[in-house]
């Protein structure tokens, strides 16, 4: 379109509110400026895409690029290089260093919250595309601590047989962590013995989790039976790390019977104190889940101690508002169901 020879050009435009026909004149370089806007805003919109979004989105939420890329299973260079075309678009910086740290700007926040609202706008869409075609196919995230991984693959195996289209991914990570992830709603059902103590999450039971106290296979106390609780104070104790939803169980078991234990160790596996255990290193308090490996229970021994085994249950929780997909709420039904048949060695 060319407007060398033209001095105004007439508009004519409907006002929809009054429902009448108006007049307005527009100069050419106006004319010219609101279609610049135009072709802008349309290069704006095809210039973001949903890689970059989602790895803004990931380094946002985790205030690191080093985290998002193993999050995302990319490099972190690869996440670098997204963020950087992102900011190209939106003409502002989106992070901000101040000293070690990185945090958002005020545009970034803004991008922030779009990207959350896209996320979850995307989200809603699959979750219908998926109940329109039942379970022929469709997703199924699940959380669970890090003491689920010695059961939950036994119960995984049967559905994914009877759902062969269901894609399942499963996060192994200690209490604290699956508690910042059901916070964020990064999955479908979290799998825990210790749910959070609100409103807003629904919990459902649907295995007994027994904690039980352990000595290496030739300690003294191995062969005694009705010890007193007070026999664990006296003896150097190893436990996990803090956020761990065991070691929470046992910290208020202790407090609530006024035993103050000796803690020796804190180690980061089952499987790192079922060894320092059998070396001597001192007693412990475990799931009955994590001793079922015939090795580990010829060298421990299952102590007979008054108030053991401490009962606690595997809960699966998830936020009341969140809306369940049929693989979801497939899955769910399954597990209160397939638990019920579940069984583990018994307390001796």
């Amino acid at each position: 379109m060319y407007f060398s020879n033209i001095n105004v050009v007439k508009v004519v435009y409907i006002n929809f509110k009054q429902n009448s026909c108006c007049q307005t004149s527009l100069h050419p370089d106006d004319m010219k400026s609101s279609f610049r806007e135009i072709r802008q805003k349309d290069t704006f919109w095809k210039s973001i895409t949903l890689d970059q979004l989602q790895a803004f989105e990931a380094a946002a939420r985790h205030n690191s690029f080093t985290r998002a890329a193993e999050e995302l299973f990319v490099t972190q260079p690869t996440v670098s290089m997204q963020i950087k075309h992102l900011t190209q678009v939106i003409g502002m910086p989106l992070f901000e260093q101040v000293g070690k740290r990185v945090y958002l700007t005020q545009a970034g926040k803004e991008v922030l919250n779009t990207c959350q609202e896209i996320f979850r706008c995307l989200e809603k869409l699959e979750t219908t595309i998926v109940d329109l075609k039942g379970m022929k196919q469709g997703r199924l995230r699940l959380a669970a601590v890090t003491t689920t991984k010695y059961f939950i693959p036994k119960l995984l195996k049967p559905f994914c047989e009877l759902y062969p289209g269901v894609s399942v991914s499963l996060e192994i990570a200690n209490h604290e962590a699956l508690l910042a992830r059901l916070h964020e709603n990064l999955d479908d059902l979290y799998i825990l013995s210790c749910p959070p103590e609100t409103q807003d999450v629904q919990a459902k039971p649907f295995l007994d989790n027994p904690l039980v106290a352990i000595a290496p296979a030739n300690h003294p106390l191995a062969n005694k039976r009705n010890l007193p609780l007070n026999c664990l104070a006296e003896e150097p104790l190893i436990v996990r790390e803090e956020g761990s939803g065991t070691r929470k169980v046992i910290q208020r078991f202790f407090e609530q019977h006024g035993i103050c234990p000796r803690i020796n160790l804190e180690l980061g596996s089952n499987e790192a104190i079922q060894q320092a255990v059998i070396d001597g290193l001192g007693l412990s308090v475990l799931s009955l889940h994590t001793l079922n490996i015939a090795e580990v229970r010829n060298q421990l021994a299952i102590l007979d101690v008054q108030g053991f085994p401490i009962r606690c249950q595997w809960q699966v929780a998830f936020p009341k508002k969140k809306q369940l997909s049929i693989p979801t709420k497939t899955f769910l039904q399954y597990l209160l169901q397939a638990s019920q048949n579940f069984c583990i060695d018994k307390y001796n």
